[in-house]
């Protein structure tokens, strides 16, 4: 099947996946309890409650508060954030850039640094590269985030004070305009070194112990790669032909390589995204994780499903990118 072909029928696919996942998470959230307490006020009467449960449709079957939330769905509706007081449409498209460009710029240090460092080691199995990036991917499998967070966060905030919380100066970040949402790339289109600066440096701390993980998984899984590719004929091929012996790992081992390991980077790039809550709240990250679990913790149900739906958007779209890629790396490939 032409790639093409397969982009078309997967997107056709997207809305009734989407549709699923909304239906589940949907009842599992109801089970929890009705949504009425994000409108209500303490002040409230019982009878002032069962009005604004029937105004919501909350008093009625399950079934038929889905398909009204459906109904407004469809319509751009997404229901009342609770814990930012406004309609969910209108912080949803701030919080999605903050976490997007969190996580992209994590997966740029994850899948540069653990493509470089898993072609090092692999080139040099069982020599000191090869031990250092070993134990490099041990600390960062089994190194929880908010561990490693907390970590870097009191020498270089607490005590030196080089890497400030949030997303931004405020004054700063107000002083250009924001097409985009991506703080970096708005700084760029605005001409302004500072703002580029600043964003930078909210940046740097929280992309690298997103990244850490991530990277640690890349260098496995690039290292076995690398030293399987080493060993094949069509390597021994190339150095007798007296081809370099940058060349023959650039042009013929690393990128037969790199197709299994294709895989494990867009996996990853979900791990990133899961990653994010812990990273989002030590360092005050106005993101999607911050803003999640405030809705969970205060039981915010239109939150929680807007979050569900975006990031279950994501992840197909990431996983999608990734069999593109996979197909046009190796040309054995056939999509299916």
């Amino acid at each position: 099947m032409q790639v093409r072909d397969y982009l078309i029928r997967r997107i056709i696919v997207l809305p009734f996946i989407m549709l699923g996942v909304s239906v589940v998470v949907f009842v599992l959230t109801r089970f929890t309890g009705s949504p009425v307490g994000i409108y209500a006020s303490p002040t409230m009467s019982l009878a002032e409650v069962a009005a604004l449960e029937a105004r919501y449709l909350l008093d009625q079957p399950i079934p038929v508060q889905y398909f009204a939330w459906l109904g407004g769905l469809l319509q751009g509706d997404l229901g009342w954030s609770g814990v930012s007081v406004a309609p969910v449409t209108e912080i949803i498209g701030g919080k999605i850039t903050a976490t997007l460009e969190l996580a992209i710029f994590a997966a740029l240090i994850a899948v540069i640094g653990g493509i470089a460092l898993g072609t090092i080691a692999g080139v040099n199995r069982n020599k000191r590269p090869d031990h250092a990036a070993r134990l490099f991917s041990i600390l960062g499998a089994s190194t929880p985030t908010f561990w490693f967070g907390l970590l870097l966060l009191i020498p270089f905030y607490l005590w030196l004070d080089w890497f400030p919380l949030g997303r931004s100066t405020p004054e700063v970040f107000d002083s250009i305009a924001h097409p985009t949402g991506l703080y970096t790339i708005d700084s760029i289109l605005a001409g302004n070194p500072i703002a580029l600066f600043d964003a930078f440096r909210h940046l740097i701390l929280p992309a690298t112990v997103l990244a850490f993980g991530a990277m640690a998984i890349i260098v496995r899984m690039m290292r076995s790669s690398m030293v399987e590719a080493m060993s094949e004929e069509y390597v021994e091929a190339a150095r007798s032909k007296g081809l370099a012996e940058n060349i023959v790992i650039k042009r013929h081992a690393r990128r037969n390589a790199l197709v299994p390991t294709t895989t494990t980077i867009g996996l990853s790039f979900g791990f990133l995204l899961q990653g994010s809550v812990a990273v989002e709240l030590i360092f005050r990250w106005p993101g999607l994780g911050q803003w999640v679990t405030s809705a969970i913790l205060t039981g915010d149900q239109a939150t929680i499903m807007s979050y569900v739906l975006v990031t279950a958007i994501i992840f197909m779209t990431v996983n999608l990118a990734v069999d593109i890629a996979y197909a046009y790396l190796d040309r054995r490939v056939v999509l299916g």
